[in-house]
């Protein structure tokens, strides 16, 4: 089963992380290349960006757990069906954002907190950015369907590709062409349109389960998409709350440099969360599946596997950033100041991983069974509820330091609730329960209907 999931989950993590390296890597050409200002309208625009991520995965995840459960219980025809309705919702959603962004991108920015030293240039990069909103969520929606079509590595090569374009077109754009922030924007548009180009012909041309066709969307089997993928929207939408109220609590406690600390500290944590992240679902997939097959001992087995996989990546990345935390900061300026601090947070922040890794897998878990008010309960506690008063408490007892604790303290109040109100062996028991006494009283109506 070990290596069932690392098949999965290697991949997975792999496309994450080099897809977060890329992040990181713009991050530096833009702190480089355009200055410190630009990294700050780039973290003001982060929270809408994040959303955006939100809603492709909500469709993703919720789409893809249903596929997989369908698959799994022999229903290919309702899976395809089911890939069909999520695509075209996708192509809805992605073009009507796009122009909303392209129309109101001024509005926007300054509505998630831009001052005016910042508002031209958040505008900027939001405004190139949504051009390229269809092809950035078509590529994460496509790239996991392909994951639970059984084509994880694929998935892997369509983001590394991507990846690369978007580096090479950062540095191109950005200091050759002297294109500033909107260059980077670009780039990492392109990059995603070659994600899309790789995936688009094992849909095309059949090569798995599924494939594109014209379908009608039905109002049940969309609502049974989202309350699944509600959680992963909730999810990122709820990391965008934490970055707008760090934004928020810094701003007013160190003006603009806290905003341009917090950037890179950003651009670091993200790769941590992005490997985490490819771990969960990397496991998304194999758990789906057993739970079409009513399978709770696997189910359990592969939630148990990521746990421990997540922790070792966790801890891992808190030894790196304690140890080559400074010179990792340094790459991202030459402002002094700036470097230190960065290096300061990025100690106690990277630690909150280290517990996230654990209430992100639980999250996914539950969507995978199809039980998103558990899910939800961890978006809401660690996001909307402790981390509000946490950063109100904390800097008043602790200065900064409370500031950059502040989520490590929300994640573990959030992961000691949630093992007391929602403990994952006992609810996976009652659902595969719950789920057979529904098939035995399905298959008693037929045959008494057949009887009659």
């Amino acid at each position: 089963m070990v290596k069932e999931f690392l098949s999965y989950a290697i991949p997975s993590s792999l496309a994450m992380f080099i897809s977060s390296l890329y992040t990181v890597i713009d991050g530096i050409f833009v702190g480089q290349g355009v200055g410190s200002s630009a990294l700050a309208a780039v973290n003001i625009v982060l929270p809408f960006t994040v959303v955006l991520f939100g809603i492709a995965s909500m469709l993703a995840v919720g789409g893809g757990a249903l596929v997989s459960k369908n698959v799994g219980a022999d229903e290919v025809d309702k899976a395809v069906d089911i890939f069909r309705q999520v695509f075209k919702l996708l192509l809805i959603i992605s073009i009507i954002t796009s122009l909303l962004c392209i129309i109101f991108n001024k509005p926007i920015v300054r509505m998630l907190g831009a001052t005016k030293n910042l508002e031209q240039l958040a505008a900027d990069y939001l405004l190139y950015y949504a051009i390229f909103c269809t092809p950035n969520l078509v590529g994460i929606v496509l790239n996991s369907f392909v994951r639970n079509d059984n084509r994880p590595k694929l998935a892997m090569v369509s983001t590394i590709a991507g990846a690369i374009t978007n580096v090479v077109l950062d540095y191109v754009f950005i200091f050759p062409l002297a294109m500033g922030i909107k260059g980077a924007a670009i780039a990492t548009g392109l990059g995603q349109i070659v994600t899309v180009l790789i995936l688009l012909p094992h849909f095309i041309k059949k090569r798995g389960y599924l494939s594109f066709g014209n379908t009608s969307l039905d109002k049940a089997t969309i609502k049974e998409v989202l309350n699944v993928g509600f959680p992963s929207f909730f999810g990122q939408a709820s990391f965008s709350i934490i970055v707008f109220l760090h934004n928020i609590a810094l701003s007013n406690f160190m003006g603009e440099i806290g905003i341009s600390t917090y950037s890179i500290i950003n651009y670091i944590t993200t790769n941590i969360y992005m490997v985490l992240l490819g771990l969960t679902f990397g496991a998304q997939p194999l758990i789906s599946y057993n739970f079409g097959r009513r399978d709770s001992k696997k189910m359990l087995k592969f939630y148990s596997i990521n746990c421990k996989c997540s922790l070792i990546v966790s801890i891992s990345a808190a030894l790196i950033c304690f140890v080559f935390g400074r010179s990792i900061v340094g790459i991202f300026t030459t402002d002094a100041q700036i470097a230190k601090l960065g290096y300061h947070g990025i100690k106690i922040a990277c630690l909150a991983y280290i517990i996230g890794s654990i209430n992100l897998n639980t999250l996914v878990y539950y969507q995978a069974i199809e039980i998103p008010k558990f899910s939800n309960l961890i978006c809401l506690f660690r996001s909307m509820v402790f981390l509000p008063i946490c950063l109100i408490v904390l800097p008043k007892l602790f200065g900064l330091n409370g500031i950059w604790s502040s989520v490590l303290v929300s994640e573990s109040i959030t992961f000691i609730v949630m093992y007391v109100i929602a403990n994952v062996k006992l609810y996976t028991v009652k659902v595969i329960n719950e789920n057979e006494n529904s098939k035995i009283e399905s298959n008693i109506s037929i045959e008494d209907l057949s009887n009659i």
